[in-house]
């Protein structure tokens, strides 16, 4: 982690202020996350659809391991962990670490139960707390922050989990104490274009405020004159590529994304089906009928593709994304871009376990920016950058198109 500036000031009177602030965005922070289990029976809590799809208990255990091992454990005096073997069970990939479970047996753990984890989280809730009023260190406040943003990430994943975990529940039409709205009605056709000039435009992250370290490295690229979609895509178009045989033309279709086609048997994006001569999908409220009107949702970076090339478009670069995030109208569904995940100039691996966090993924993965419905509010920023393997669709992840 390269350092970031949460507070400009320290000054003591300021650190106080910078401190009382932190600990308040802590606090809200995790009780958020807790809100998010509220509708949540006891069985659901260690339900885990898929190997990417972790329990939603792992996530309670895993954002509050972190606080634990990445700062109690090097900077409060005398700490005693809660359960020695939690620093296994809930390490997700960090080898500086140590020691962890496989990702797929996740939802093996039975125990410890939810009542155990529930009391891990106040534990460590009050231990931080008692060192973010007793210290002045600055990395302890960016770590703090660090892990702050890091349960932001995974509040995100906590519904988009749940949802796919309930979803492959037989018993899954209904779902309704879950308010999570998957709605977004654009205010223009996606047909509107934004006209973006050649030049050289500055990409990365610019300010004061908190980044991750794969923003960092604020570089100018040079352009080509290019347009962007304001709008995007929505179900209607992409219902017009289904019925036009958009799944059965592999001419439209990248050789590893048609590949995943016909292994994986796709013929919509996830959580549709076709129940008579309706297609209907599976929401956060259970299921319904597909609105024309609503942005599309869930599709993996190989359909954003071959929709594209059917359309006789593109997907824009992350760098023409950036350039024009102010004009485009962006925040309900991750955005797949035509970018692989690369390091900007300059680009460093921190020491330790949180050196691990961003740069040892910068490999087979595609740049998606913006955010979601489900994104915590205040999360990201128009220098943010999200990235998944080109096959996965579990995620708020919709399509804007270039040319």
């Amino acid at each position: 982690m390269r350092k970031q500036r949460i507070c400009t000031n320290f000054q003591e009177g300021a650190t106080k202020k910078c401190m009382t602030d932190l600990i308040k965005k802590f606090t809200d922070t995790r009780n958020r996350t807790n809100t998010l289990c509220e509708h949540l029976q006891p069985e659901d809590f260690n339900l885990q659809g898929a190997e990417f799809a972790s329990p939603p208990k792992w996530h309670l255990a895993h954002t509050t391991w972190f606080f634990e091992e990445m700062i109690l454990k090097r900077y409060a005096e005398d700490y005693e962990v809660f359960n020695p073997y939690f620093s296994m069970l809930f390490n997700s990939y960090y080898n500086n670490v140590g020691e962890r479970i496989e990702r797929k047996n996740r939802g093996l753990l039975s125990r410890p139960g939810i009542g155990e984890v529930l009391a891990y989280r106040d534990y460590v809730d009050d231990r931080l707390r008692m060192l973010l009023k007793t210290t002045n260190e600055q990395s302890v406040m960016e770590l703090t922050e660090l892990g702050i943003q890091h349960e932001e990430q995974h509040q995100e994943l906590l519904q988009t989990d749940i949802k796919y975990s309930l979803f492959k529940n037989p018993f899954n039409r209904i779902n309704r104490t879950e308010k999570i709205s998957d709605i977004m009605y654009s205010e223009h056709s996606s047909g509107s274009w934004i006209e973006m000039k050649e030049g050289i435009y500055q990409i990365g992250f610019q300010g004061n405020g908190f980044c991750f370290d794969n923003e960092l490295g604020r570089h100018k690229v040079f352009l080509e004159a290019f347009q962007i979609q304001k709008e995007l895509v929505t179900n209607g178009e992409y219902l017009e590529f289904i019925e036009d045989g958009g799944y059965e033309n592999f001419n439209l279709w990248l050789d590893d994304g048609w590949a995943w086609v016909k292994n994986k048997m796709i013929k919509a994006p996830l959580y549709w089906r076709k129940q008579d001569s309706e297609w209907v999908h599976f929401s956060s409220i259970g299921e319904k009928s597909i609105s024309p009107e609503e942005s599309v949702n869930h599709v993996s970076f190989y359909e954003a593709m071959a929709f594209a090339t059917w359309k006789g478009y593109r997907l824009p670069t992350e760098f023409e994304w950036e350039a024009a995030a102010e004009m485009i109208n962006w925040g309900q569904r991750w955005e797949w871009t035509n970018s692989a995940y690369l390091p900007y100039p300059g680009f460093t691996i921190a020491e330790g376990a949180v050196g691990e966090y961003n740069g040892k993924f910068m490999s087979n993965q595609m740049v998606l920016r913006g955010s979601s419905a489900v994104t915590t509010p205040g999360h990201s920023r128009k220098s943010y950058r999200n990235f998944f393997q080109p096959d996965l669709s579990w995620q708020y992840s919709g399509i804007r198109l270039a040319k």
